[in-house]
């Protein structure tokens, strides 16, 4: 029997085999984060499979009531309302979550930043707008953004935005690191071989008894029901985001959600872009910023750092990747 999590270009699958007869594969859809979450496992039986699917559930519950910033008793949310105001004393993890984002602002020269949240919605992404914002408009809604205006003190263990009306969200890293921490979880309790899908960010670990690989199907950026290449994946997580999944036209020209948190405005060039990377958090936050670098910075980005590779989709449905990815070159157009 084969298992089936749909993931990428529209159309992106992980495939795994039957496992030797002691084991069974478990899995289930549960809604988490607002998301729906697959999540799979080989266990010694079933009853066994689906209690550690719940262990997982709760894992990611946890971390949910921790990042949000919409839950009033989350320390994320206090951050937000003492912004201009006093620092506020976290918790180490929630400390560490923040200080690796600020890491990959820098890293990506700022389009990757949590203090986007706190940008005013000049774009509407609902099929509301009528006209497209301003200049001014667009640049006065990012006056508040800017993560070099997160202070943070290690020694008291604080948070502190400079700036009233400053936010912070993990809307572009937050389902990463909770994908994460329940494939940690898993693991920590013996659970062999799993697949851990958040609505396109994924994460796998073990193998097939016989050893065999689980499996990503990469589809035609034209055709969402094409399989153009199987990638095999090993202890590794994916993440891909499609610029045009909500869009805004005007005089006939698209306008994807992708907003790039330095000019306020949607990114171009590029309509989709998967990451891979050990950590599913790190792709998830990276997934974002080569979208807003564009493809030959996005590209450039890549190839710097260790264990990381990508596709892009550009504009014109051409497929890219960066050097250490290996494809069938038929599909590169």
């Amino acid at each position: 029997m084969k298992t089936f999590i749909t993931l990428f270009f529209g159309f992106l699958v992980v495939v795994g085999y039957s496992q030797e007869k002691k084991y069974v594969t478990v899995k289930k859809s549960v809604p988490l984060m607002g998301e729906s979450f697959g999540i799979t496992v080989v266990a010694v039986n079933e009853e066994l499979g689906y209690i550690n699917i719940e262990e997982a559930a709760a894992e990611i519950n946890r971390i949910n009531k921790l990042i949000s910033s919409w839950d009033s008793n989350s320390e994320t949310h206090k951050i937000n309302e003492n912004a201009g105001i006093k620092p506020v004393k976290v918790k180490m993890e929630l400390f560490a979550l923040i200080e690796r984002a600020i890491q990959i602002s820098e890293i990506t020269d700022g389009a990757f930043d949590i203090t986007f949240a706190s940008k005013k919605n000049v774009w509407q992404f609902n099929g509301k707008m009528k006209y497209p914002p301003t200049k001014e408009e667009i640049s006065t809604s990012i006056s508040s953004v800017g993560y070099r205006n997160i202070i943070l003190n290690k020694e008291e263990q604080t948070v502190f935005l400079k700036k009233k009306g400053m936010r912070i969200s993990f809307g572009a890293i937050g389902k990463g690191y909770a994908v994460d921490k329940a494939k940690a979880l898993l693991m920590s309790n013996q659970v062999i071989s799993g697949v851990i899908n958040a609505s396109g960010d994924i994460t796998t670990w073990g193998t097939k008894v016989s050893g065999e690989k689980w499996l990503l199907g990469v589809a035609d950026p034209v055709s969402n029901y094409k399989i153009l290449t199987w990638l095999p994946i090993l202890e590794s997580s994916v993440s891909t985001t499609d610029v045009y999944e909500k869009y805004v036209s005007f005089k006939g020209e698209k306008y994807g959600h992708i907003l790039d948190p330095r000019t306020g405005s949607p990114v171009r060039g590029l309509k989709k872009a998967t990451v891979f990377a050990k950590s599913a958090e790190l792709c998830d936050a990276l997934v974002t910023a080569v979208l807003v670098l564009g493809l030959d910075k996005g590209v450039s980005l890549i190839n710097q750092l260790g264990g990381t590779e990508a596709i892009f989709v550009d504009d014109n449905n051409r497929i890219h990747k960066t050097n250490g990815l290996i494809l069938d070159n038929a599909i590169l157009k």
